[in-house]
């Protein structure tokens, strides 16, 4: 196939499917809630807040929250479950649960570590499974290392945390030495003290104790009891597919694969056309990148365009070149519209120079190995020119040698001489030989004919 039309194929296609997930997404997430109320019974939405607190579960949450509000449901029970995760997708939720219209009892099952116990302070109502855990909600960053007490963040956070016990009647301080542990706080209820260097973290019976649960529940059954909401009508609002799939795309480690598979395919392609698988891993690549910022709702058309504009203009760069102009552009609007696309541009841009260098290093090795068939050799001739192959520049006169002819031009040392009727080019040795006199061909060198005086 040729190269300009596969070019055009896939990146129409690339174009087009990106173009379409507006449209699924909308699809697939349509998720209709059966909201009604049978016989007079009150409304409860059970809602899971499970795995890593990031972005798509913020996402999740805003479109829980509004379907609940929009079916007037009685109340919201938030399951949570976490090790915790991103500090400002914890505060984006806990502005959702304190803003609801419907009221939020959290149901710690398990552990509310970190941003989850953020999340359940914000609840009007905290019911634990026994066995189960909160606090421990110190500030890391990206390799895991806890910020220092002084550092902007923290105290952000701490004040965070203070302000979500303080509205729901909850000790502030107690929520305070879950994230600075450079304080000493005795508890009389617990008759404990929590030393410096120790951050605060309830059981379920200490968190009762303390006032930071209303009550230890073994299952969703019993925290209805507790609410008295017994035979209310009870709709699971889980995740859709769609849904799901974005948090494993929006993972960093996922987002960077995807990166390192889009910009390689796409280079491979390029460079080395012919394949069609890679052009083809590396547009999906990137379909799934959008997708899953677009579902998480942070991805729009715009971007998407961006990003086809950009490849769309390296392509131009290679067949028509610009002196660079149209890579440059082109390199821009590329990771403009990734970056714009993402919840936290840092992060993106930080992922995608780690992707570029690695798929630029996949690449080089794939271009390499194929390099018999990349584009550039259809620029460079390889062809060459030999005598023995049949290609002259201009007709070999070896018969002339020896042969003796007559001078017609003065030979200084060039000149004409006559052989045989034949007019020819001829040079000497450096002699000078005067119009006229008789000469003989000693070398014969191409198309270069040396000639020598000779006597009459």
């Amino acid at each position: 196939m040729n190269t300009n039309i596969r070019l055009k194929a896939w990146l129409m296609g690339l174009l087009a499917v990106l173009m379409l997930i507006p449209a699924g997404i909308t699809a697939a997430g349509s998720v209709k809630a059966a909201g009604e109320t049978q016989n007079g019974a009150k409304l409860v939405y059970y809602i899971p807040a499970e795995r890593t607190i990031e972005s798509g579960l913020q996402r999740f949450l805003q479109r829980a929250y509004k379907d609940a509000e929009e079916h007037q449901a009685s109340y919201i029970v938030l399951d949570v479950n976490t090790l915790g995760g991103r500090v400002d997708a914890a505060m984006e939720i806990g502005e959702l649960i304190k803003n609801s219209k419907v009221p939020t009892a959290a149901f710690v099952r398990g552990k509310a570590f970190s941003a989850g116990s953020f999340i359940a302070l914000n609840a009007k109502q905290i019911y634990m499974e026994p066995g189960s855990t909160i606090g421990a909600a110190a500030v890391v960053d990206g390799t895991g290392e806890e910020l220092d007490t002084n550092a902007k963040t923290v105290a952000a956070w701490s004040s965070a945390m203070r302000s979500a016990a303080e509205q729901n009647g909850r000790n502030p301080a107690i929520a305070e030495g879950m994230v600075n542990k450079n304080r000493t706080l005795a508890v009389p209820q617990l008759n404990k003290e929590f030393r410096q260097g120790e951050l605060i973290s309830l059981t379920s019976e200490e968190a009762l104790k303390v006032g930071y649960a209303e009550g230890i529940a073994g299952s969703q059954e019993e925290v209805l009891k507790a609410l008295g909401l017994e035979g209310a009508q009870v709709e699971v609002f889980n995740p859709s597919f769609s849904e799901n799939l974005a948090r494993f795309l929006l993972n960093p480690v996922v987002t960077t694969i995807l990166f390192i598979l889009g910009l390689a395919g796409i280079a491979i392609e390029l460079f080395v056309p012919g394949f069609g698988i890679p052009g083809f891993i590396g547009a999906a690549s990137f379909v799934l990148y959008f997708f899953g910022q677009y579902v998480a709702g942070f991805a729009g058309v715009e971007d998407v365009v961006l990003f086809i504009i950009g490849i769309i203009l390296l392509v131009i760069e290679i067949f028509v070149p610009g002196f660079g102009i149209w890579a440059i552009i082109g390199i821009i609007c590329l990771m403009s519209g990734v970056i714009m696309a993402a919840y936290d541009s840092s992060a993106a841009a930080l992922s995608l120079g780690i992707g570029f260098i690695l798929a630029m290093v996949l690449a080089g090795f794939v271009i390499y190995a194929f390099r018999k068939r990349g584009i550039w050799n259809k620029f460079i001739l390889k062809d060459e020119l030999k005598t023995e192959l049949g290609y002259v520049s201009q007709p070999v006169k070896e018969y002339l040698l020896g042969k003796t002819g007559k001078a017609m031009t003065s030979l200084r040392p060039a000149g004409t001489a006559v052989f045989d009727g034949e007019r020819v080019d001829v040079v000497t040795a450096g002699e000078f030989i005067q119009q006229g006199q008789l000469v003989k061909v000693v070398l014969v060198e191409g198309g270069r004919i040396v000639v020598s005086g000779k006597e009459e």
